[in-house]
């Protein structure tokens, strides 16, 4: 059935709406799970994360790099979304499409950039 005929749920309230939007949020990682950037970002982050710990990294420095690497998996989530979206728009090439995408893709190796800064900053500091 197309998405269109298809009928919205019903909104939820107190507890109920706190379980309806974990399964969305759920739903929504199993989707990223799926997105091979999405999985090459998770893993670099944990690597990068180990390698810090390994290099002596203190408590307060490993949480804002866990932190930066949220922050990427969440612009990455945005970004998937807007792909999407704009696939739906524009099924066809549009220059309207790829400004779109080429915008969500910035975005997305903006923070890439501020992970590895930090990481490098940070092994930086530990080892010299």
């Amino acid at each position: 059935m197309p998405d269109s005929l298809k009928e919205r749920p019903l909104k939820q309230h107190g507890f109920a709406h706190l379980l309806a939007a974990t399964r969305y949020s759920l739903s929504g990682l199993r989707h990223l799970l799926g997105e091979t950037a999405f999985r090459h970002e998770l893993m670099a982050g944990g690597a990068m994360t180990c390698l810090l710990a390994l290099a002596g990294a203190s408590a307060g420095q490993l949480v804002a790099f866990a932190i930066l690497v949220l922050a990427t998996l969440c612009v990455e989530a945005l970004n998937t979304a807007l792909e999407q979206i704009v696939d739906r728009l524009s099924p066809d090439y549009s220059e309207f499409a790829r400004v779109t995408k080429d915008l969500g893709s910035f975005a997305v190796m903006c923070l890439l950039l501020a992970n590895g800064l930090f990481a490098a900053w940070v092994l930086w500091t530990a080892l010299w």
